[in-house]
């Protein structure tokens, strides 16, 4: 970090001298994330001067690394022929990328610069359905034939491996386009030159359809250790590759999502400090009304048990206590559910199996609870008897019933085509509420005859 901070300063003081040859330099000494990062600082007076100085392949990989604010303001910035020189280093997949984050009169522009072939490809991409893998995969790869020679085969990734975006992986089609086979580079390398690839090929080969979702394609590169993945359409013709760059970017947006959605947010694609009040402002308040006016049940619930909390005004020194134990043992069953729907470790079917695990586990963690707050309540605040068993059985069927809430709604959500991850925290805590105060004012009823 302090080490980012000197070179940041060091750019600003090269840019103040005009030492340009310097700074130019300077900068192709780093990497395009850390660039791109280093530019996010700069004023937009300065951002275009110093994007020019960079040689045109790093440009263009620094340029994929920028946020859409920044690429938006270097395109206004560019002449028809700057633009196409970036248009034409960039990957097929990122212009598509690019696009679907410009406004429509940039996009007109982009086109115009891309030649006929890299907009047919982009036309291609942009077909696919979002959070698809064919709306993240590359159309740019290097196919090989099972009949080829190695000899043969290096030839063909010599001549079509600089336009592709990775060479370390190829795959073996047929002749009408159907994937047959996969080859790393290692093996063809180590093998003789007049060995056919068919005979070194391993026919084994993981694949997705051009309509799997997004999140699915992150989990087989997970699960296989896969550092590119080939797309397939319905008839297993190879069209596309994801690479592992593009996998970890859908992982952090799914991650960043599913956290906005736990938190009762609707999500957004922009950086927080990119975001304005106004969109946050947006993003939160809808959930922030449900949730109000779903919290009022508690508060109707205090009102009308209102004439036994005069008789036993200590019971409400309890009520905080039992409402917030309550949500957080169904935040942990629920969270623990969410998190093993979404590695696919727990289905519906397996409902019945996680609502008896979290039923022992309930009654472990509510016993312990109970003791422990028994021994409170007697030595420390010492409350009657019958007051001390009201809040320890009350405690005990609170988390009871939150984590049997906790565990099993997500599933059921997601059965009823839902978001799991929506029935997280806010929600479960919401419901467990309520239901703990009917708990424990029914019981304070039964044993204190209210």
């Amino acid at each position: 970090m302090e080490n980012y901070v000197n070179i940041q300063k060091t750019v600003l003081t090269l840019i103040e001298e005009k030492n340009f040859q310097r700074l130019r330099d300077l900068l192709t000494t780093m990497q395009p994330a850390d660039i791109a990062a280093l530019f996010a600082e700069l004023s937009e007076k300065n951002l275009p001067l110093v994007f020019r100085l960079l040689p045109k392949d790093l440009a263009a990989e620094t340029f994929v690394e920028m946020d859409s604010d920044r690429q938006h303001l270097l395109i206004q910035g560019f002449s028809d022929t700057e633009l196409q020189e970036v248009i034409n280093e960039l990957y097929v997949d990122d212009v598509a990328a690019l696009i679907e984050e410009m406004p429509a009169n940039v996009v007109k522009r982009i086109l115009r610069q891309a030649d006929p072939e890299t907009r047919r490809q982009i036309n291609e991409i942009l077909k696919y359905p979002e959070d698809s893998a064919g709306s993240i995969m590359t159309t740019e790869f290097v196919s090989l034939r099972a009949h080829m020679t190695v000899a043969e085969a290096l030839k063909r990734i010599r001549r079509q491996g600089i336009d592709s975006e990775t060479i370390n992986v190829c795959y073996v089609t047929d002749d009408g386009r159907r994937l047959i086979g996969v080859v790393s580079i290692r093996t063809i390398i180590l093998a003789e030159e007049q060995d056919r690839i068919e005979d070194i090929m391993n026919r084994y080969v993981v694949s997705v359809r051009t309509t799997e979702d997004q999140e699915s394609v992150v989990r087989l590169f997970a699960k296989y250790d896969l550092t590119v993945l080939p797309v397939v359409d319905g008839e297993n013709r190879l069209v596309g590759i994801v690479t592992i760059d593009d996998a970890l970017d859908v992982l952090q947006e799914e991650t960043t999502e599913d956290f906005e959605k736990m938190a009762a947010i609707t999500p957004t694609a922009r950086p927080y400090l990119k975001t304005s009040v106004l969109e946050i402002w947006k993003s939160r308040i809808p959930w922030l009304l449900v949730l109000m006016i779903s919290a009022t049940f508690t508060g109707l619930i205090i009102s009308h048990f209102e004439d036994a909390l005069k008789a036993y005004v200590l019971l409400t020194a309890y009520i905080p206590m039992l409402m917030d134990t309550g949500g957080n043992s169904g935040s942990q069953a629920s969270i623990t559910v969410i998190r093993g729907l979404s590695l696919h470790e727990l289905e519906f079917r397996d409902l019945f199996r996680v609502v008896w695990k979290e039923f022992r586990v309930a009654i472990l963690a509510g016993f312990t609870l109970a003791v422990f707050n028994f021994v409170k309540l007697m030595l420390l605040d010492r409350v009657s008897l019958l007051v001390a068993l009201v809040v320890c059985f009350t405690l005990m069927l609170t988390v009871f019933v939150a984590k049997l809430i906790g565990c099993s709604f997500p599933l059921i959500a997601q059965k009823a085509g839902f978001d799991p991850v929506v029935m997280a925290s806010p929600f479960i805590t919401t419901i467990v509420d309520a239901l703990s105060l009917l708990i424990y004012f029914q019981i304070a009823t039964i044993l204190l005859g209210l």
